[in-house]
């Protein structure tokens, strides 16, 4: 029987530096040509030479319902538009998130199509998940949100979010909104296995909005509903529990909607989407001494934590500025000092620089 490490970081018990903010500058890296404008940011990253890809629900077609809203762009490490990938693609219905493996190649997870598309380096697409809705069908629609939901089906998606990989190539897919499970492939495509159920029971995962790999293959899954994120080895046995509990300022304002009642979303049992410290965003760096990066919505921080679940510090809060972020939505971390974040609300990417902690 395994044993499940359950690393609750209470408020208290944290020491000092643990609570500490993260002295940061913010630029908009991006030079966007003329004409050309991002829509909600939903997902970057970033190539071995620096290049940056951004999600955008831009260059909207279609009625004011049901439009879809999904391009990818390139742009150079300075920011100079390079190329759209994929224009007029099928599977573009509602970008949520863009992922490059090692061997460069650019991955992107649509909501809208329930569907993963994998693209070579130079924009050709090399392989799909999952399957778009037929357009001549009567019933084909938003999907609904039974709960519990349908049960899931080997190869198809429902509402997909995001995926990770090992380090021989498997493919792991947060899956998503309804399904609430994590889907495994090889590198060539095949469907080996899916695990977790909707529910609030370790294992269980209420919205799995992000994922990440470790250099060790442990899947790291942003429960975003259940505030917390569940860590699990590459066959789905949970190894830990891991939630973010950091002080902030009760009076601080979210980007958008009223301020969360902690004690009420808690006591409901109501999805705690914008609950402090609920994790949207997951990035784990390279190299041999890694670090995890998450997000929340409210009060709107990056937290930057050792792969066991300790918080090392934060930075960021909710607002327009520069320095202040709009419902992170990916972060992608090329190194333990600089971030690119996607921001949804705020329809842009930014560029972090952390500084050394005092």
């Amino acid at each position: 029987m395994y044993r499940i490490l359950i690393a609750s970081l209470m408020l208290l018990s944290l020491p000092a530096f643990a609570q500490q903010a993260i002295p940061f500058d913010g630029i908009n890296p991006l030079k966007m040509p003329k004409n050309m404008y991002l829509g909600e940011v939903t997902g970057v990253a970033v190539n071995a030479k620096g290049h940056i890809f951004v999600l955008s629900r831009g260059n909207t077609s279609g009625p004011a319902y049901a439009a879809a809203a999904a391009q990818l762009l390139e742009f150079d490490a300075n920011g100079k538009y390079i190329r759209e990938i994929g224009k007029n693609l099928y599977a573009w219905s509602f970008g949520h998130t863009v992922r490059i493996d090692k061997e460069q190649n650019i991955w992107v997870a649509d909501k809208g199509s329930d569907m993963v598309v994998k693209f070579n380096p130079k924009g050709e697409v090399v392989m799909v998940f999952g399957r778009k809705q037929e357009a001549s069908d009567k019933e084909t629609g938003p999907l609904e949100h039974p709960n519990p939901p349908l049960p899931a089906e080997v190869g198809r998606f429902r509402q997909v979010t995001d995926m990770a990989w090992d380090a021989a190539g498997n493919v792991y897919i947060s899956d998503g909104y309804i399904n609430s499970r994590v889907a495994k492939a090889d590198k060539d495509g095949r469907w080996l296995k899916s695990w977790g159920s909707k529910g609030s029971k370790p294992g269980e995962l209420t919205t799995p909005h992000s994922i990440a790999t470790d250099a060790q293959g442990n899947v790291y899954v942003a429960d975003r509903g259940n505030r917390r994120i569940q860590v699990f080895d590459g066959e789905g046995t949970l190894l830990r529990v891991m939630t973010i509990d950091v002080p902030y300022d009760p009076s601080a304002e979210p980007a958008i909607l009223s301020k969360p009642d902690v004690a009420k979303v808690e006591a409901s049992g109501a999805q705690k989407t914008q609950l402090p410290g609920s994790p949207w965003a997951l990035c784990i760096t390279p190299g041999p001494n890694q670090v995890l990066f998450a997000s929340d919505a409210y009060p709107g921080r990056v937290y930057k934590m050792a792969l066991d679940g300790k918080v090392l510090g934060y930075l960021g809060e909710s607002g327009k500025q520069l320095k202040q972020f709009g419902w992170i939505h990916e972060i992608a971390c090329p190194n333990e000092n600089t971030l690119y974040v996607a921001e949804l609300l705020n329809w842009r990417v930014q560029k972090l620089t952390l500084k050394r902690q005092q």
